[in-house]
């Protein structure tokens, strides 16, 4: 199997080099450029089309967010992961827009960046667990909980512990199952409830009360 190849944005050389040094760490992945801007990030991405790019957004020239778009656009098949030490609802969702696949906040573990590494090569949407809690907060404070009748015990586990931000691995061990079979449910409920992406079956379980989170004023 070919290696998956990444490309790093951010502005701090350091930054950059720490990253590499651990992604290079990673079974089948391979570093092939990195950028310290969003410009020469949609350059780079436009002339080498790789896997994975895992971006920053405060840059100069052109910020992530912006450079997520550009990159979407022009090469659809890249997957884009931010990592920011910013974990306010307003960018995340903004980078969700912008097309990103993954948001992962800069005080993850070293494992955490080899979950979502993983999750974005299986085309899986992957967000830390206090990106998800955003997201979570801003559909409670909008959403009024309702019934749903539609699911099966199972999948409204499932979809719990999704919305919970627990990785298919995760919630493989905790329910004594396969990876397979909660791939398996995940796509089921898409399909049942029209819902595209992990962010979409978040606010689906937040809509029909699954899970209560009390709300932070100050996010």
């Amino acid at each position: 199997m070919s290696a998956t190849q990444v490309v790093l944005v951010d502005d701090h050389a350091m930054v950059r080099a720490g990253l590499r040094a651990l992604l290079e760490d990673i079974e089948n992945i391979e570093v092939i450029a990195e950028a310290e801007d969003g410009l020469a990030a949609v350059e780079l991405t436009a002339r080498l089309c790789p896997d994975l790019v895992i971006m920053d957004i405060a840059m100069r020239e052109m910020n992530g967010l912006e450079a997520t778009r550009r990159i979407k656009a022009q090469c659809p098949l890249a997957r884009v992961m931010i990592l920011s030490m910013h974990n306010t609802k307003q960018y995340v969702l903004e980078a969700l827009k912008a097309g990103a696949s993954g948001y992962l906040l800069k005080d993850s573990t070293p494992l955490e960046l080899e979950l979502a590494v993983r999750a974005l090569e299986r085309g899986e949407t992957y967000l830390s667990q206090a990106v998800s809690q955003k997201l979570i907060e801003h559909s409670l404070a909008k959403e009024k909980p309702s019934s749903d009748p539609q699911l099966s015990p199972r999948q409204r586990e499932v979809l719990l512990l999704i919305a919970q931000g627990h990785s298919t691995k995760e919630i493989a061990h905790r329910l004594h199952v396969s990876v397979k079979t909660i791939e398996t449910h995940r796509s089921q409920l898409m399909q049942k409830l029209a819902i595209k992406d992990i962010a979409g079956l978040v606010r689906h379980a937040v809509r029909i009360g699954l899970i209560a989170v009390p709300l932070d004023e100050n996010a």
